[in-house]
This record gives C-alpha cells, structure tokens and sequence, in this order.
C-alpha cells in the first residue's frame, strides 16, 4: 500500500529540523578556480554547521553544483537530520524559481526511504513556495495502477521564514490542488488503451465531477447516437471503424454569483488510441499511441481545477474521444466527411486524424460564443520533429498567444511561437476539387503549420490559440527534472494560470 503524503508549511532552521532527510539547494559562486559551492537561500544553517568543511566535503565527493545533481551524505550529527540531500541549482546569479521547481523533482526521486522530509530550498515569498511544493510534487509521481509502487514520505515540511503568511499558505494550496489533478490527467495518459476506452474515460470524466460536492460543475457526455444527429462527421470518421464507439464529453465550470464572468472554451483532442487508420502507422510508432488523448485529459482536468479553485471565470470544455482503429467501417484515403456546421473535408491522410474530431468539437464551442478558445492536441510528429521532447508548439491570433506565454512563464512549461501562413489557410481552402476543405496534402515539409490551419478554419473567427503538445505530452524516456517518465500532464499548469488571467 502506498503512503499518502502530507505537506506543511513551517518555520524552523534546517539544521535544527527534527526528520529522516533535509534537502537543500546547492549553487556555484563565482568563475573559475575562485568557483566555490555555497547553500542557496534557506539551506545557510546547514553549511554553517559544517563551516569551512561544507565546499570540500561536497567537492571531495565530486558534487560540482550543476543544475540535476544530487548528492546524499550522512550527517554524522554535524545538523539534527540523520541525512541531507544536496540537490545542484547551477550559478547562484542565474537562480530562478523554474530551476527551484525543477530541483525539487530531483530531490523527490532521489529521497529514498526516508519517512519524513525536510525542504529548505529557496521558499521565501509564495512564487517559490509555489516552485518548490510544485516540483516536489510532481516528482514524486509514479503510476502505480497495475503494480506496486515505492512508498512516497508520509511527511514533507517546506521550510520558510514567509511560512504564516497568507500568500505562502495560499501557494501551498493551490500547488497541492492543481498538482492532484495535473496526475489525475497523467493518470488517464498512462492508463492501457484496452482500458481507458472513448466510454471509459467519458465514465471517469464523469465520476471525477460527482466527487466535488460543491455545485457549479456539470458533465454532459454526447453518445454516438446524437453525434450522428448533430452532424458530427469528423468524430465519426474517425471512431466508427473501432467497436468502442466514439463520444464527445462537454465539461463547464460555472462560478456562483458572477453573473459577468468572462467566458471561455478549451478544446482537447481525446484520441484514446491512435493505430493510424488505414494509413497504418509503423509499430514502433504505436507503442505509446494510448497518450493521443492527452488534450483531452489536459483540459479537462483545467476545468476541474477552476472548479476546484472557485475562479471567477466560466469554463467549457470540449473532448472528443475516439479510437483511431481499422476495420470494414474505417474512413479511406478519398473519402469526404461532412462535419458539424456543414464543412465537407476530403480525406487524404486516415493518420491525420486528430483535426477531424477537433473541427466538430470547435464548432461547437463557437457556437457559445466564448471571448477566447485554446485548443491542445498532440497533433503532429512535425512540430515535436521540429521542437523536441520538451517544447509545444504555440499558433494563433497575437492577443490569446502572447497570454498563454505569460502564463507559461509562471508554469515554467516550455512553448515556441509557429506561424500560420496565409499561403496554407488558402492551400486549404482550395487545393481538394470536390470538398470545402482538404485534410493533408502529403509534402513532408510544414506539417505542423498545416494541421494548424487546418483548426483554426473550425474556430469561427473568435480569438484562438492551438497547442500541438505532440512532444511534451508524453515523456518516453527517463525523468528529468520534475518531469516523470509517461505522461507528463502538461499543459494542464499553463491552462491554469491561463484561466486565473482571465478571471482578472
């Protein structure tokens, strides 16, 4: 059974601090053979009690300082812990809270059995609070569904000289709340194709809404039934060649007593597996298609999060689901799919999916006539070839970009400006001969900027930004920083800070 772990925000010296493990963040001081190693803000008690020892005891064990390393020494009774964990921040003059948040997901991985921990990583105002409850967090993340996991601490006390103030307390909180649902998002990510099918994750969505006991969150799942009524062709080009039929889930935050709440509307991608269609993809590229619903995890766990955090801005979101499978029923190379609204689309790429269902899912919410609309999907390889494990590529209009960069830069989650290229919206708009739209046009170049010209034609001219997560979402390789392996649940942090700024 795996222990549930508790934070606290305190006062108290880190080298008197009664725990298993006390960690603090080490950083490089000056250039050259003058470099030393000195203890960030928070953990000076600790390399005091050590004196002149502290930069040699850590050199002799050749701890350099650098942002990822770790080095855990026992203390001998030089401080109160029986352990401490020195974790690398890089140059002390290049400290910020990103490099904090990152740091302290190091820590979390690299804690070891200790039953009670103690940070004393720079915390002293609530942004770093945040940075540190955050990457510790997010760290400590495994998905442990269909095994036995390590047991996490049972306690972790942030220490703070900030600790009784409002704000600090405030950031504890809200770290702890969106982290949880930044998991429950990884959660949904990691979860086996076989399990987490379109009616599954519609089930889950719905059961996560009816543990909130406060109001103001509903659930409405659209079967396929009545997406066929409503005219839904790309969610069911896509998801009728499959025997778990496809569905589209509708989840809106409505904040009691603000009647002049702003209004806005997500939009995710929930491809719950991904095989290609009849363009098959390889099958070293299949192996992680279960994370093709990552956009639609991602909003939807924003949305619970505004709920959550009771922020006074009304929130839709929008998540079509569907498999992306082969059978007698798959759509082909050729084929036209009328979608909702009326658009016809020639179909040129079956593994070009996911801007199908999200063109019925953005006609949709323009039709509630929000003031703004973000879509996230993990729509190309062209933008992650472009951009990396690490990055997501960002499009649209200047206004709804350049505010989710400012919300990036709190989250610290990485994005890169795309164009949209007239030349391709136009490319789009006439290049099939017999449909409104056509789907892909095969050159090998450019694709990402396609796929998102492609959206914004569904986005009825409202204030719009797309996020292609295709590479961050997942992360199929070793951790790094706070970042586990698997799904990342990014960019559920930037959503949140997105919709706080436009709460006001």
């Amino acid at each position: 059974m795996q222990v549930v772990t508790s934070y606290t925000l305190r006062k108290g010296s880190p080298d008197r601090t009664g725990c298993d493990l006390v960690v603090i963040g080490v950083a490089q001081q000056g250039e050259g053979s003058s470099r030393k190693l000195v203890a960030a803000p928070g953990g000076e008690a600790v390399a005091e009690a050590w004196g002149r020892k502290f930069d040699p005891l850590l050199t002799a064990m050749g701890f350099k300082g650098g942002a990822g390393e770790v080095l855990k020494v026992p203390t001998g009774g030089t401080i109160r812990a029986g352990q401490l964990l020195a974790v690398g921040l890089g140059p002390l003059a290049a400290l910020t809270p990103e490099k904090v948040r990152r740091a302290a997901g190091v820590a979390a991985r690299n804690v070891g059995n200790a039953a009670s921990v103690a940070l004393a990583l720079p915390a002293h105002d609530a942004e770093h609070v945040r940075a540190v409850a955050e990457g510790f967090r997010s760290g400590s993340y495994a998905f442990t569904a269909y095994k036995l996991g390590a047991d996490r601490p049972g306690g972790v006390a942030i220490l703070s000289d900030a600790a009784r103030r409002k704000d600090t307390m405030d950031a504890l909180e809200r770290a702890e709340t969106v982290g949880a649902l930044v998991d429950q998002a990884r959660d949904w990510v990691n979860s086996p194709a076989n399990e987490l099918t379109p009616s599954s994750f519609a089930e889950s969505v719905t059961a996560l809404a009816k543990k909130r006991r406060k109001g103001g969150l509903t659930v409405e799942v659209v079967d396929t039934d009545t997406l066929r009524e409503l005219g839904c062709g790309g969610i069911l080009g896509v998801g009728m060649s499959s025997a778990n039929l496809p569905c589209l889930v509708k989840v809106t935050w409505e904040p009691k007593d603000v009647p002049d709440a702003p209004h806005v509307a997500l939009v995710g991608k929930g491809i719950t597996y991904d095989s290609g269609g009849l363009t098959i993809k390889p099958g070293a590229s299949m192996v992680t298609m279960k994370c093709d619903m990552s956009g639609a995890a991602s909003v939807v766990a924003a949305v619970h999060a505004a709920a959550d955090l009771e922020l006074p801005v009304r929130v839709t979101a929008w998540a079509p689901m569907a498999e992306n499978m082969i059978s007698g029923q798959a759509m082909r190379p050729g084929d036209v799919l009328s979608m909702y609204g009326g658009k016809t689309v020639e179909i040129r790429n079956t593994d070009a999916e996911g801007r199908l269902v999200l063109a019925d899912a953005l006609a949709m919410a323009v039709e509630t006539k929000p003031e703004a609309i973000v879509e996230v999907s993990t729509l190309t390889g062209a933008c992650h070839i472009a951009l990396g494990d690490h990055i997501a590529g960002l499009f649209g209009d200047d206004e709804v970009v350049e505010s989710v960069e400012q919300a990036a830069a709190t989250s610290g989650e990485l994005f890169w400006r795309l164009p949209i290229p007239e030349r391709t919206s136009e490319q789009i708009r006439t290049e099939s001969e017999i449909a409104d739209l056509l789907q892909h046009n095969w050159v090998r170049w450019g694709g990402a900027l396609w796929a998102a010209a492609f959206v914004k034609e569904f986005a009825g001219g409202l204030p719009f930004a797309h996020l292609d997560i295709a590479g961050p979402a997942f992360n199929s390789g070793g951790p790094w920083g706070h970042v586990p392996s698997g799904g990342t649940g990014f960019p559920v942090a930037t959503l949140v800070d997105w919709l706080e700024q436009r709460a006001g």
